[in-house]
């Protein structure tokens, strides 16, 4: 295999300085002269190039060299993106830079390294973790251009030991040159940040948004040698988005270096106009967008109390367009339908923003990366990002802002069918609702239709270049006509005024969309483990309560078709595999012996605090504590991977017994 000039000068350079650094060179003129004393005869002139080297094999030097050449092959943990590009990553031991060799060499990198941090005082009183103690973590999540990494997780501390590098390809998608290597004047027209999200992991595995950052990388194209330092301090979220969490250490430098570096004059002027482009654009839309609001409030003075949100909170409590949380969103391979994509949503977690206090509801939308790093999120969280997918499958999406039941706010998503079906899609549970509105002339005697979902009123919907007020006499779902052309029925935004702030390149405060990434979770393994922990629990609550415990091995394997079953079903609404299921159970109960099964299903991995939550249902905790004859117990555990790592968990508790 032939090297590129830079590299075989740079491996040489490598090779020196191991040698220097254990003074090979001394050691070898040494055992040279030694030599020459000894073993050189009278008659000899010369020693052969064969006969040194025997010599310095013979006294280990050539193994001494050896042992202290490391060939690495691993690196830090790093999640691949959906699309066939694999993003190199590699991180420092001992001031040592250790490579992977599937560097592109006609490609250009931004290496981006960690280099610790400090001042996050929250852990200030954090004890130092003894070595196989189980303690907090902190992991730092990374987006780049369609490029996601994530750290090692390290123990939480007033100065986490972060040492991490990532090596992140600076690439142009359009203008036909993505081939070709980028230069300083193509890097400095790339807007694109690097999106940091620093996520803190508990002892039960439960996971807490601790800031969202938008580095800002350009400044190493003005650096001299094309190398910069940062310290950059992370922000909270919602409440605490002006406190200061921590401060971390960055190191950038480009590779391979650049041949010519722009002035840091020229880096800053460029930044500076894309500041005052987007501000200047971002209050055009704040104008338009107080116009618009003035002209639906005439139309009936009633509006004001309706939910038209316009504009929405991130996590770092920047006011941005609804619109702007929505994109198409492509899953590649990872999923195969619109409703496999409603699963995976729903198997999300659900968590309402912290907030301080009471006082009600605290607004926090959040980027789609920090909801995809946190594994759960509030309801706008998960209708932004089904609306996205429903986009990706080419399916007419909007997310709709209304309320439930007792006025509590709540936003979900709508599809409109060619054929003017309209479905409402639920991405807290999956469920899909056909909405048949009823006709409100009718004869009050008249037989209506009743509506199956949760919905009360609706105020609003939208999605990445539409949005539209409800101005409908009454805004009640059941009544409300969904013909979004009706300009009397529903108050447009202007699509260019949207498309101005919205669309993907045209501000630079807009966060980019990542990928979505494969699942890292065994399934089968999990699956053993938690069914194992239960088995425990189990036999540990029945020994509590005076009674043993004998498991039936095989009842056990004949639930794995029922929650196979139950699972298809949550995915796409059809039912299948249950007479085999209940003619297998059938035929393993004996005659006068009774079965009794309790299925039941989480997001999340903790044996424990499923077993908690089980025995709170009186129909669990009565085979869980059966009593009788020839009592026998059976549990089975199923989990089913989707990407980012969500699982659905099904749990299945049985026992026989003598009637």
């Amino acid at each position: 295999m032939s090297l590129p000039p830079e590299k075989a000068s740079e491996l040489k350079q490598l090779i020196h300085q191991q040698l220097s650094k254990m003074d090979v060179h001394g050691r070898i003129r040494e055992i040279l002269a030694e030599t020459i004393r000894e073993e050189l005869a009278p008659d000899q002139q010369q020693l052969s190039t064969e006969d040194l080297i025997k010599a310095l094999r013979r006294r280990g030097i050539i193994d001494d060299v050896m042992k202290e050449l490391n060939f690495v092959t691993d690196s830090v943990d790093q999640e691949l993106p959906s699309s066939p590009k694999h993003p190199v990553c590699f991180t420092d031991r001992q001031s040592t830079l250790l490579k992977k060799t599937n560097i592109d060499p006609t490609r250009r990198y931004l290496y981006l390294q960690v280099l610790g941090g400090k001042a996050f005082l929250e852990h200030l009183q954090e004890p130092e973790p003894l070595p196989g103690q189980v303690c907090s973590t902190f992991t730092l999540c990374l987006h780049f251009r369609n490029q996601r990494f994530r750290s090692k997780p390290v123990p939480c501390a007033c100065e986490p030991d972060f040492h991490d590098g990532f090596l992140l390809e600076v690439h142009r998608e359009s203008l036909g040159d993505g081939t070709r290597m980028a230069d300083s004047t193509t890097m400095l027209s790339i807007s694109d940040p690097v999106h940091m999200v620093l996520i803190k992991t508990d002892i039960f595995g439960e996971t807490t948004l601790v800031a969202s950052y938008f580095l800002e990388w350009r400044s190493v194209l003005g650096s001299e040698n094309g190398m910069t330092s940062l310290t950059v301090e992370l922000m909270g979220v919602g409440t605490e988005s002006k406190v200061s969490v921590g401060i971390l250490n960055i190191k950038l430098e480009m590779y391979p270096p650049l041949s010519q570096t722009l002035s840091q004059e020229v880096v800053n002027t460029q930044l500076a106009l894309e500041r005052q482009k987007t501000a200047e654009k971002e209050r055009l839309f704040l104008v338009y967008a107080k116009q618009w609001w003035r002209e639906y409030l005439q139309i009936r003075p009633s509006h004001n109390s309706r939910l038209v949100k316009i504009f929405a909170q991130d996590e770092n409590g920047v006011n941005r367009p609804v619109c702007s949380y929505i994109k198409p969103l492509r899953a590649g391979r990872l999923l195969d339908t619109p409703r496999q994509a409603a699963r995976f949503v729903n198997v999300l977690g659900y968590e309402r923003a912290p907030v301080i206090g009471g006082g009600g509801k605290q607004e926090q939308w959040c980027t789609l990366l920090a909801f995809l790093c946190r594994n759960k999120g509030d309801c706008e969280d998960h209708a932004n990002l089904l609306c996205s997918l429903l986009l990706g499958y080419g399916l007419e999406a909007f997310v709709c802002v209304g309320t439930k039941a007792k006025g509590v706010p709540h936003a979900w998503v709508m599809t409109c069918g060619t054929d003017g079906t309209i479905t409402f899609w639920e991405s807290l549970t999956g469920h899909r609702y056909i909405h048949k509105p009823a006709n409100p002339d009718e004869s009050p005697v008249a037989e209506q239709p009743k509506p199956l979902y949760p919905y009360r009123t609706i105020g609003c919907v939208f999605n990445h270049q539409m949005f539209l007020g409800n101005c409908q006499p009454s805004d009640s779902v059941e009544i409300c006509v969904f013909d979004l052309n009706d300009e009397s029925k529903w108050k447009p935004m202007s699509e260019e005024a949207i498309k101005s702030v919205c669309a993907p390149g045209a501000t630079t405060s807009l966060p980019p969309f990542p990928p979505l990434c494969a699942s890292t979770i065994d399934a089968s393994v999990t699956s053993n483990e938690i069914e194992m922990q239960l088995r425990l629990l189990v036999s540990e609550h029945r020994k509590d309560l005076g009674l043993t415990t004998v498991w039936e091995d095989q009842l056990s394997y004949l639930l794995s078709p029922a929650l196979a079953s139950y699972e298809f079903e949550r995915t796409t609404s059809i039912s299948a595999g249950n007479e085999e299921f209940q003619d297998a159970i059938r035929r393993a109960v004996p005659d006068g012996h009774t079965f009794k099964g309790f299925p039941i299903h989480f997001v999340y991995r903790n044996a424990r605090r499923a077993f908690a939550t089980c025995l709170r249902s009186p129909f669990c905790e009565e085979i869980i504590c059966c009593r009788g004859d020839q009592v026998r117990l059976a549990v089975r555990v199923r989990v089913f991977t989707y990407p980012e790592s969500a699982c659905a968990v099904w749990i299945m508790f049985a026992c026989e017994c003598a009637s």
